[in-house]
């Protein structure tokens, strides 16, 4: 008896170290920390707090003390394992993948499995980023109801520079980092979530300019079902919402982000599908599909997230986010992500104002048009709210 209860006690030792030294594998960092050296991360389980922000086209966790690190992107992005199921992400997202015909070498990368704990926490947390502003009558694109604070523990993968890779003619012939449009240096692979704390994001500003307000009808032939999760309207429906502008760059760069679809029956090597882009891989691994450049641009409609004519002004969106690194403008081939951002909801903006939207907020409450502004005014007006948004909800910096 007495050696078995020895035996018993030496495997609970042995236990209790093991658990010892598994949780001391676990590095403590902040946000800032991650950013300022994410290769340095690379492939190490990190604890991290933070405040998740489920925006537009964001999932990313960013600083809860200082969360502006003076980088170009300032937040980690956030990814759930493969297979995880969750319902919280971005509203809509834009991912590169080599392509079956990439001229370029590319090995999918290899990194260790991280199993997620669905536990209460988890459920709540995804539950909680999951829901949606619903109030008022016209257009609040991707806003996300609650800010999530938390402790997080997790793979954090890292490169030392996130920035699309080009030849001498730009083609992409080399990949950045996660996220949306790769462009984010830092990814967080959720393992566990803990310490959970909500706060409902105050769209007061946008709700009160609204309420007396109906929302303006569908644009075009009116033919988009309740619910608007048809892509094929919402493409057809941004290209009318391009062709209406007045011309000029603004109406040349829509008609491009329209046109980058193509028709249902082409493979022009953009691939647009509904879902909720939040989990990690899916990207990584080399297409089964040939590409007009080698290069296949996943793009991912949240189709709970954006109902009606927000789907139109998604796909404006992303079209314009594809069009523009595909082509980049000159001396934009390395601009940073709060360039393509910008231009993006510039074009975003502009068709939305031409197919009759009085107002339009972007997650956060930043309210980036509103029909009473003043004529004289409204160039000011919008640059200060895009500004705001970028720096302050988005966590860019020029």
């Amino acid at each position: 008896m007495k050696r078995w209860l020895v035996v018993a006690l030496t495997i609970l030792g042995w236990g209790c170290s093991l658990g010892a030294q598994a949780f001391a594998q676990v590095v403590d960092a902040t946000v800032c920390d991650v950013v300022k050296k994410p290769a340095a991360f690379d492939g190490k389980m990190v604890r991290i707090k933070g405040t998740v922000v489920a925006g537009f086209d964001e999932f990313a966790i960013k600083g809860v003390a200082d969360p502006n690190c003076g980088f170009p992107v300032n937040v980690i992005w956030l990814s759930y394992p493969p297979g995880s199921k969750g319902k919280a992400g971005p509203a809509a997202m834009v991912q590169i993948q080599p392509a079956h015909n990439f001229s370029g070498t590319y090995t999918a990368p290899t990194r260790t499995p991280v199993a997620l704990e669905k536990n209460k926490d988890f459920k709540q947390f995804d539950s909680l980023l999951a829901q949606t502003h619903q109030k008022g009558a016209d257009m609040c694109l991707g806003c996300a109801r609650y800010q999530v604070s938390a402790t997080f523990v997790g793979r954090l993968d890292g490169v030392a520079d996130a920035t699309l890779k080009r030849d001498a003619s730009g083609k992409i012939v080399g990949f950045g980092g996660f996220g949306n449009m790769n462009a984010y240096p830092a990814r967080l692979v959720l393992q566990t979530v803990s310490d959970i704390a909500s706060k409902e994001i105050d769209y007061s500003k946008h709700d009160q300019a609204i309420k007396f307000d109906a929302p303006p009808p569908a644009f075009g032939s009116g033919d988009m079902p309740v619910g608007g999760v048809d892509l094929n309207t919402a493409i057809a429906h941004a290209l009318q919402s391009a062709q209406a502008v007045a011309s000029g760059q603004v109406k040349d760069q829509a008609v491009k982000a329209a046109q980058v679809f193509g028709k249902s029956s082409e493979h022009t090597g953009v691939v647009a599908s509904l879902g909720v882009a939040n989990e990690a891989g899916s990207n990584e691994a080399l297409s089964t599909k040939d590409s007009l450049d080698g290069v296949q641009f996943n793009c991912t409609f949240n189709e709970d997230r954006l109902h009606g004519e927000a789907l139109t002004r998604a796909v404006t969106y992303l079209g314009e986010h594809v069009s523009e690194l595909r082509n980049p403008a000159p001396g934009n081939e390395d601009a940073p992500l709060y360039v393509f951002e910008s231009d993006a909801w510039i074009v975003t903006a502009i068709t939305s104002l031409v197919s009759g939207q009085k107002y339009l907020t972007l997650p956060g409450g930043y309210l980036l048009w509103d029909a009473s502004w003043a004529v004289a005014s409204r160039d000011d007006m919008m640059e200060s709210a895009l500004k705001d948004f970028l720096s302050n909800e988005a966590m860019l910096s020029k």
